[in-house]
């Protein structure tokens, strides 16, 4: 039997969504708790093999998942989308409120829906949404610094929106991914990059068919340069068209990242929230 699970974390002190070897689990990973202190080797968790243990407990049996977009270190998600096989039977609540029991609590199960053998949680996928915000004031933020970059020179919101409209369409977006992805091209859809500002705090609305290794945090680091009156507006098409990472913007921060969610044709049965009208 295959199963979905819609899953919402706080990626804050975890080491990423991937399941790591031992050697990298052991490995210094610069990456800092809730509190601001660095985390010590070996003390930071993935997401994947968190959700995995649980399952597995709640399974009697081991578990493996397939998720529909892997989130970085620091990165969270509202819900992101899985996929496993068992033949444990348990009904979909048994699932969420088993697997969410054996969480920590930084993570919960937000549904479960029984799913054909053929559905696949990254491949039955035709968009990936994402979410970054940032508060843009003199001072860094203190409540809710977990889930807000932050950028101290004014900027201009309306700018970034219409340097933003650039980078729709089908494009080849190597200016923006890091040096260290390992997709096999870098051509991809960006169907939705909108800007607007929310008081102190801008936020960016993304998406796209499927995402490069950190395309979504090098193009609000590129934005970020034509907001703050550093680039012109027109310099965002010249970094697209050069195809060279050195070329862009530094890369934002992971806190003011958030997985909104995949999107699934209706043939799915699936919740609301993760479907469309193709």
């Amino acid at each position: 039997m295959r199963y979905a699970l819609g899953v919402e974390y706080d990626g804050s002190d975890f080491h990423g969504w991937q399941r790591l070897t031992a050697r990298e689990d052991d490995a210094e990973t610069g990456a800092l708790g809730a509190d601001g202190a660095p985390l010590r080797p070996g003390t930071v968790p993935n997401l994947q093999a968190t959700l995995e243990r649980a399952l597995a407990t709640v399974a009697d049996h081991p578990v493996s998942t397939v998720c529909a977009g892997r989130t970085d270190a620091g990165v969270h998600a509202e819900c992101q989308v899985v996929h496993f096989d068992t033949d444990a039977r348990r009904d979909p609540r048994g699932w969420v409120l088993g697997t969410t029991s054996r969480l920590p609590p930084a993570m919960r199960v937000r549904w479960c829906a029984p799913v054909p053998d053929d559905f696949d949680a990254r491949f039955s996928a035709r968009a990936r949404r994402y979410r970054y915000r940032l508060l843009n004031h003199q001072v860094r933020p203190a409540l809710g610094r977990q889930w807000l970059a932050w950028e101290k020179r004014p900027l201009d919101a309306d700018a970034m929106h219409r340097a933003a409209r650039q980078l729709l369409g089908e494009r080849d977006f190597t200016s923006f991914r890091t040096v260290h992805c390992q997709a096999a091209h870098a051509r991809r859809e960006l169907q939705r990059l909108d800007v607007r500002r929310e008081g102190d705090t801008v936020v960016f609305e993304v998406q796209a068919n499927a995402f490069l290794h950190h395309q979504v945090r090098n193009m609000v680091g590129s934005l970020l340069e034509v907001g703050a009156g550093e680039r012109p507006e027109a310099w965002i098409a010249d970094v697209l068209e050069a195809r060279d990472r050195t070329l862009a913007g530094p890369t934002g921060p992971a806190q003011g990242l958030v997985f909104v969610g995949p999107l699934y044709p209706r043939e799915w049965p699936l919740p609301e929230e993760v479907l469309f009208d193709a």
